[in-house]
């Protein structure tokens, strides 16, 4: 048990570290781009800043779920790559089909992978949420000003 929490809290860690990056860069990136997206037409660069932003935090998502996926397979989980991504993305998104999973000697793994997916995609909702509001916000306030 202590190795799977150990595994299990590295991993969350690189993750929360990987997080805290990408929504540095976005973050960084909106601000540099606040006065081109709050000029008119504000669909047209709303849309692009939101295509932008959620492709960014796919990535994020994506290596996220890699790094679980990684580390079920070179633990030997899985014999091959596939099953242990397919695993670490039914994992990491919560939908937890049941079709795949670990040994009772390496099951606490799963509901920390999917801790650790819940909270992120929580946080990557609130940060778009956020961020578009304020643009947004912005953009009506030039209109309305």
């Amino acid at each position: 048990m202590a190795t799977q929490i150990l595994i299990g809290t590295g991993l969350i860690l690189l993750n929360t570290l990987l997080a805290v990056l990408f929504f540095w860069a976005l973050t960084a990136t909106l601000l540099r781009l606040r006065n081109w997206a709050v000029k008119p037409p504000h669909g047209l660069r709303l849309g692009l800043l939101t295509l932008g932003s959620v492709l960014w935090l796919q990535a994020m998502l994506s290596l996220c779920t890699w790094f679980w996926a990684l580390c079920f397979f070179f633990i030997g989980l899985f014999e091959t790559m596939e099953e242990a991504v397919y695993f670490a993305i039914i994992c990491f998104t919560t939908l937890g089909f049941g079709d795949v999973i670990l040994g009772e000697e390496w099951r606490l793994l799963s509901g920390m992978a999917a801790a650790n997916g819940l909270l992120h995609f929580g946080t990557v909702t609130a940060m778009l949420v956020e961020a578009f509001r304020r643009i947004r916000l912005e953009q009506t306030q030039g209109v309305l000003d």
